[in-house]
């Protein structure tokens, strides 16, 4: 790969990060999806920080979901007009990016800050990195595999909060009884694929779910058990309102909140928005990593990658977003904020809420993470996989042996 580096930006750069305040402070543009209550309150974290070391952070949110943002940043950035910085997943997003010299080397900063003896787990640092050359700053864990519950529409139907996905779906109708629709579902691609990932990790196990993503092996990918997880998700399209309109993950976590809807599939980002609307873990919510059944996490989340420019000042200006964004103080106000798990593994979150803990319990057992689908496939094969389950979810009439068959064969044939 041909990268070229400019040598004389990077020694201004550094000297730079030695001092307090800036020599020359710049602007940058940061590009991102962070458009809800919960995610603006945890964005102005991040803004607020590199502010005060006298940059000025110029917000670029794109409304909207990563499907609808990535496109967007991508084309500015070969188009020739490049933001200061963007937010993607870590994962392969950026490869090619990275690959055409587009991208900044952060590999001495990092060298210098020591980040991979604070960035846990591994994996987050390793996504970052090409050809041993390390381009973005991970920043957060995200993960998909929470089920949220209205500890409030279950008093309201007189019944107990369920422990796990299998006393949910038991607890449906009487959910229905009481006026409540059990599950809340935002109808954009990216959720149906997550929910699917999240029930089929819950019902099928770690085991499977290595043998399906990671090793894609056929004879598991076309198993009986994959079959019955296929069955089940077909039954959970009742659990949904028959005349569904919401579309943002943030309107159906709403539902939740207000208690018009029984339960939501949906990352540890949703804890943002409980927080906003001043509710709280084990009071008027609860969380069920794993479904309550299997107890994994995946390791996705964000990165921030930083466009190359031609002002040495911006270089500058850069790393030293970079490093504010891994810094100790903004990996706890941003993540409490966000309601996602810091990648340093050397903080102290004594703040963290009930769900927080429950997830880094979790990440403290190796065999009980997950990788992250960015990390694993594709953006190309994570599309076919998102419009194979969102018409599977929206269309009553498509079987659950048909669907299973054509998914089986997206990630048989995926690059």
């Amino acid at each position: 790969m041909k990268l070229v580096r400019n040598t004389l930006a990077a020694a201004i750069a550094f000297a730079a990060i030695a001092t307090t305040t800036p020599a020359s402070a710049a602007e940058l543009e940061v590009t991102h999806w962070w458009t809800s209550g919960g995610e603006a309150a945890a964005v102005k974290e991040l803004a607020d920080a590199f502010n005060a070391g006298g940059d000025t952070w110029k917000d670029g949110a794109i409304a909207g979901s990563a499907g609808v943002a990535r496109p967007v940043i991508v084309s500015r950035i070969i188009g020739g007009d490049p933001m200061g910085a963007t937010q993607l997943n870590h994962g392969r997003q950026a490869e090619e990016l990275v690959e055409e010299g587009l991208m900044l080397d952060l590999t001495e900063l990092a060298e210098k800050e020591g980040w991979k003896d604070i960035v846990r787990p591994a994996s987050l640092l390793e996504s970052c990195t090409l050809d041993g050359r390390i381009y973005c700053v991970p920043i957060n864990i995200h993960s998909f595999q929470w089920m949220w519950i209205s500890l409030n529409a279950y008093k309201k139907a007189g019944i107990d909060a369920p422990k796990d996905w299998n006393e949910f779906v038991a607890s449906a109708p009487k959910l229905r009884e009481a006026g409540i629709t059990p599950l809340a579902v935002g109808a954009q691609t990216w959720q149906t694929n997550g929910m699917f990932g999240v029930i089929r990790l819950g019902l099928g196990g770690m085991d499977l779910f290595l043998k399906t993503d990671v090793e894609r092996d056929s004879e598991a990918l076309r198993s009986d058990t994959m079959a019955a997880i296929w069955e089940a998700f077909g039954e959970a399209r009742k659990l949904d309102d028959d005349n569904n309109s919401i579309q943002n993950w943030n309107d159906a976590t709403s539902q939740v909140i207000n208690a018009s809807h029984g339960a939501q599939i949906m990352g540890d980002w949703a804890q943002g928005e409980f927080q906003v609307a001043g509710q709280t873990a084990g009071v008027e919510y609860d969380c069920l990593p794993g479904l309550g059944i299997a107890p994994a996490l995946d390791t996705g989340g964000d990165a921030f990658y930083f466009p190359k420019q031609d002002d040495p000042e911006k270089t500058a200006a850069q790393l030293r977003m970079a490093s504010m964004m891994i810094s100790k103080s903004v990996q706890v106000a941003f993540n409490l904020k966000k309601g996602s798990l810091p990648v340093r593994g050397d903080v102290d979150l004594s703040a963290a809420n009930d769900c927080m803990k429950k997830g880094l319990e979790i990440l403290k057992s190796p065999e009980n993470i997950v990788p992250g689908g960015t990390q694993l496939f594709s953006p190309d094969t994570s599309g076919q996989l998102e419009d194979l389950l969102s018409e599977f979810w929206t269309n009553p009439d498509m079987k659950p042996e048909d669907a299973h068959d054509t998914w089986a064969t997206i990630i048989e044939e995926a690059e």
